[in-house]
Parts: C-alpha cells; sequence; structure tokens
C-alpha cells in the first residue's frame, strides 16, 4: 500500500522582508496562513519566529514569548495541526533557539545538520550577499540534540548536501540521537545541492533503511519537477512562502494555501493520498510534545 504523503507548510522563512513579500509575521497572520494551509492539506507547520515590532518584521526572534504567541495561535487555528520549530542559526551561542525550544516543546524541531558556505552570486560575478558560513559543528548538532530530547522533540535533520546526509547515520551510530531519524534533504540553494529531480534516488540510497524523508525545494518554477519525483519515489512534501514565490504556472503565490494546494495536487497525480495530521504522528513515529 502506497504510504499517504505528509506534507509540510514552510510558512514565513527567516528574512524575507514583509513590506515586499506576502509572509507572515504576527500572531494572526501566521494563524491566518496557517489555517489556509492546513485546509489545504498540510499537516505539518514549519515557523521561524520575527520580531513585533514595527517596521522589525523582516529580522528573526528568539524571544520566548513571541514564540508561545505564535504556537498557540498556530494550534487554536489548526487543531491536531504537528508544529516543527526553526532552530537555524550562525555561531557557537544557540541560546536563542533553545530557550524557545524549551518554551514551546514542539513535536519537530529542524536540527541542522552540517556545515555549508552559504554563497550567491548575481549575474555580474558580484556576491549577492556577504560570503559566509552556516556552522553546524557536530559539537553545535549534539547540544540541539540533547535538548530536543529533553523537550521529546523529533529532529528533523536539515541536509544540504550528499556528504551532510552521510552524517546523519554516523551520529546515529555515534550515540547522539536513538531512534529513526527524519531527514529534509534541501535543495537549490546555489551554494548546496542543486534542485535536480535525478539527484534523489542517489540522496534516497544514502538514508539509513526505512527512514522518513523529505524535500525542501528552494526556487522558482523549475522546483515543480522535483516536487513531482518527490512524491513518485515515496518522499513527503514540503513548500510555503519561505521556499519560493512561484506556483508551478510561473505566476506568483500570494498566499501559503496556494502552494500547498499545489503541492497536494502534485502529490495526489502521482497516486498519493494526503496524510492527515494524525496519520503523520504514526509514519513518523512521533509521540506527543512535552506540553501537550
Amino acid at each position: 500500500m502506497t504510504t499517504p504523503a505528509i506534507i509540510s507548510c514552510a510558512l514565513t522563512g527567516i528574512l524575507t522582508d514583509p513590506r515586499q513579500f506576502p509572509v507572515p509575521v504576527t500572531p494572526e497572520e501566521m494563524a491566518r496562513e496557517a489555517r489556509a494551509a492546513f485546509d489545504a492539506g498540510a499537516a505539518i507547520m514549519h515557523v521561524h519566529f520575527r520580531q513585533q515590532d514595527p517596521g522589525k518584521g523582516h529580522l528573526p526572534s528568539w524571544e520566548p514569548a513571541v514564540a508561545v504567541r505564535i504556537m498557540d495561535a498556530i494550534r487554536t487555528a489548526c487543531p491536531g495541526v504537528i508544529l516543527n520549530q526553526s532552530t537555524g542559526i550562525r555561531g557557537p551561542d544557540i541560546s536563542g533557539p533553545v530557550s524557545c525550544l524549551r518554551a514551546v516543546k514542539p513535536e519537530i524541531a529542524a536540527c541542522n545538520a552540517g556545515s555549508l558556505n552559504y554563497l550567491k552570486v548575481k549575474q555580474d560575478g558580484a556576491w549577492a550577499f556577504p560570503p559566509g558560513i552556516f556552522d553546524n559543528a557536530p559539537d553545535k548538532v549534539k547540544a540541539f540534540l540533547d535538548v530536543m530530547a529533553q523537550t521529546n522533540t523529533q529532529p528533523e535533520f536539515e541536509c544540504f548536501d550528499t556528504g551532510i546526509v552521510r552524517s546523519v547515520g554516523m551520529y546515529r551510530k555515534n550515540g547522539m540521537f536513538r531512534g529513526l531519524p527524519k531527514y529534509n534533504f534541501v535543495m537549490g540553494v546555489e551554494s548546496g545541492q542543486p534542485a535536480d529531480p535525478e539527484l534523489l534516488p542517489i540522496l534516497k540510497r544514502l538514508i539509513i533503511e526505512g527512514a522518513p524523508w523529505q524535500v525542501t525545494a528552494i526556487g522558482r518554477k523549475e522546483i515543480w519537477a522535483l516536487h513531482k519525483r518527490c512524491a513518485e519515489l515515496g518522499g513527503h512534501l514540503r513548500t510555503g512562502l519561505e521556499d519560493t514565490f512561484y506556483l508551478p504556472d510561473g505566476s506568483r503565490a500570494s498566499s501559503n494555501g496556494q502552494l500547498i494546494a499545489a503541492i497536494a495536487a502534485i502529490a495526489r497525480g502521482a497516486g498519493r493520498r494526503i496524510a492527515t495530521p494524525e496519520e503523520a504522528r504514526g509514519i513518523m513515529g512521533l509521540k506527543a510534545a512535552a506540553g501537550e
């Protein structure tokens, strides 16, 4: 029997300016967008927190009170939804993400599983933004995993390249975490693995047998062929205004609900039924979060 497709919605991302793009920031906006995505088939909401002061909505927030207000608003709007907290941060100080994990106790949290040179060039060869390293050394990964174990939160291992996919198995073998890992293949970051459907069979061979996996596809119209291949190969699906602003026909999306409806149609076209939140919990072996 074909496994139902779990759909995640990445509601807003980390730095996109709400004055230029239709990304939600306030608890009310996050709840509204989450509900539209939930109604369209998303069982999981991947959540970043933004600063709430006027003119600051393009900046991340690690204030636990902000995190709680946003997560509570989404839970109220979407009964039974699974919450997935972002934890991505540069540098060794992880106190902000950790304080939010302890306050929210989400069922899932992103665990960036390896470091990446974060680069992008413009057409003239100039850097699109200052080059840097998204640093996720093993000791930093372990520090996050230790807190997630305390909050009964399942790590979702974010893998930006093939070596990072392979590292996840080493983390388990080393005892950094127990259980079956959940992989997220992040594809389309310019200095990471490309959004190429032909890579998926290779990546799938590198994971621990039986582990659930999904694709995060960053890009424009071209990413939809990758989503289609993911659905065909049995992977789970993610989209949202963090990942793209473009629908399969190349037109601009104005809401997360539009993007989730489009990816749900792709899943159904591949013969996959859309998983409910409770089915998703069963497929991923989730336990209720400590705060539930």
